[in-house]
C-alpha cells in the first residue's frame, strides 16, 4: 500500500543512485539527477529515446550484456544484474580530462496489475574501487588483481549468458517433447473428457506422469495414468515408452489387468521403469460398467451425480516390476449412473508432505461430491489446481 504524504517522486529525484525508468520497449522515461550528472545531459535530452540510441557503447561486448540483462528482466519478470561496464567521468577541475571509471548496471522489473513488465528501473552502482586501483601507494600487483576480476566477472556474465539461451533452447525441446508424448485425447462418441497435467516445479516443464485417453475397435473407451518415479527428461523418456506400451496393449488383450501383466513384463527390460504405478480402465457405455485393474497406483475416483464418491480400490497390486516374480493382475467392475463422472489422477492431486494418504483423498471425494457435476473442461481445471507444487500431476475427467 502506498503511505500518504509520500512524494516517490522526490525520492527518485534525491537518489544518491543513476537511475533511468524504461518502459516495455526500453524507450526512457524519466532519468533522476543522479543519472544527469553522471552522463552530463539533462532530462530533456533522453526522455523519449531508446536506451541504446541515447548512449552507444563503444565496447560492443558490454552493450550486448546490457541487453541481454533487459531482455532478461522482460522475459523472466525479476530483477537482474548486467555485467560491469566502463564509463568515464570528465574531471571537474579538468576540461576535456576524464577519469576511468566503473558501473554495475542493475535493472529490476515494476509489475502492473495483471503482472506484466510495465517499467524497468534502469540502476548503476559505482564499482571503481573494485576493478582499479585508487592511488600511486597503491601496489602495482593489486591493481592487477583487480583489473584481472573485472576482466573474469565479465567473462563470467558471457558464460552465464550463453547458459541462459542453453536453457531456454532445452527448454522448447522438452516441451515439445512433452506435446508429442502427451497429445490430447480423442473425441469419445458418447462421453466428454478432459485431461490436464502439471509438471514439479523446477522440473523443466516435463514429467515421468502421463494420460491415455482412447476409443477401442469395439466401442469401449480405454483410459488410463500412470506414474514414472523421478521428474524431469528421464523420467520423461521413461514415460513415452510406457505409456506407448500400455495404449498398445489395450488394444490386443482382453482387458486391463492382461494389459498391465504385459506392461510388467516390459518395464523390466526398461531401465528406470521398476516401481512405475498405473491404472488402466475400460468404459463399456452401453452396460454402463467400467472395468479396471491398477499396479499400485491410487484408486479412481467415481462421482455420481447425487453427490456420492467411491473410489474403485478393489483391483489393486503392486507397482510394475514390484514382485519377485510375475502372477497375474487382479481386475474389478463397477456400474454407473447417467451423468456420472470418472477422475483418474496421479499422486500428486493428492499426496502432501506430513500428511496421510487417506486425508487427501478425503479432499479429493468432498471436491468431487460438491463440484462434481460441473462442466468437464473446468472441473479438470480446479482439480489440477488441488495439485501439490513439489510432485508432477496428470488428472483425467471424464462425464459418463
Amino acid at each position: 500500500m502506498r503511505e500518504p504524504g509520500i512524494d516517490y517522486h522526490a525520492i527518485f529525484e534525491a537518489s544518491p543512485s543513476a537511475m533511468l525508468v524504461l518502459n516495455s520497449v526500453l524507450v526512457i522515461l524519466d532519468a533522476n539527477r543522479s543519472y544527469q550528472n553522471l552522463v552530463a545531459r539533462n532530462r530533456d535530452e533522453l526522455i523519449g529515446q531508446y536506451v541504446f540510441d541515447a548512449f552507444p557503447q563503444d565496447d560492443e561486448s558490454e552493450m550486448e550484456d546490457l541487453k541481454a540483462s533487459l531482455r532478461r528482466v522482460l522475459e523472466s519478470h525479476d530483477q537482474d544484474v548486467a555485467g560491469p561496464m566502463r564509463h568515464d567521468l570528465e574531471e571537474p577541475d579538468r576540461p576535456g580530462v576524464f577519469a576511468e571509471r566503473y558501473w554495475s548496471p542493475i535493472n529490476a522489473p515494476v509489475l502492473d496489475s495483471d503482472g506484466q513488465v510495465a517499467l524497468i528501473v534502469h540502476r548503476l552502482e559505482e564499482i571503481t574501487d573494485l576493478v582499479r586501483a585508487g592511488g600511486a601507494d597503491v601496489d602495482h600487483r593489486r591493481r592487477q588483481m583487480k583489473l584481472e576480476l573485472y576482466a573474469r566477472s565479465r567473462e563470467l556474465q558471457q558464460v552465464n549468458e550463453r547458459l541462459r539461451q542453453t536453457n531456454a533452447r532445452e527448454r522448447q525441446i522438452a516441451l515439445a517433447l512433452q506435446d508429442s508424448m502427451l497429445p490430447a485425447p480423442q473425441t469419445l462418441a458418447h462421453h466428454q473428457a478432459a485431461v490436464r497435467y502439471r509438471p514439479a516445479v523446477h522440473a523443466l516443464n516435463v514429467c515421468g506422469d502421463w494420460y491415455d485417453v482412447t476409443q477401442l475397435p469395439n466401442g469401449k473407451y480405454a483410459v488410463a495414468v500412470g506414474d514414472v518415479v523421478g521428474h524431469g527428461l528421464a523420467a520423461a523418456g521413461v514415460m513415452g515408452q510406457l505409456r506407448s506400451a500400455l495404449s498398445a496393449a489395450i488394444r490386443v488383450v482382453g482387458g486391463p489387468a492382461s494389459a498391465l501383466d504385459g506392461l510388467d513384463l516390459y518395464a523390466r527390460s526398461v531401465d528406470g521403469a521398476l516401481s512405475t504405478t498405473a491404472v488402466q480402465t475400460i468404459i463399456a457405455w452401453a452396460d454402463h460398467r467400467i472395468t479396471y485393474s491398477s499396479a499400485g497406483h491410487p484408486p479412481p475416483a467415481l462421482a455420481d451425480p447425487d453427490g456420492t464418491v467411491r473410489f474403485l480400490d478393489q483391483a489393486t497390486d503392486p507397482p510394475l516390476g514390484a514382485s519377485m516374480e510375475h502372477t497375474p493382475r487382479p481386475q474389478a467392475s463397477i456400474t454407473y449412473t447417467d451423468g456420472a463422472t470418472l477422475v483418474l489422477y496421479t499422486d500428486g492431486l493428492i499426496e502432501r508432505r506430513g500428511e496421510d494418504i487417506d486425508q487427501g483423498l478425503q479432499r479429493l471425494a468432498d471436491h468431487l461430491a460438491r463440484h462434481g457435476n460441473g462442466e468437464v473442461e473446468a472441473l479438470a481445471d480446479a482439480l489440477i489446481d488441488l495439485s501439490s507444487a513439489t510432485d508432477d500431476t496428470a488428472v483425467v475427467v471424464v462425464r459418463l
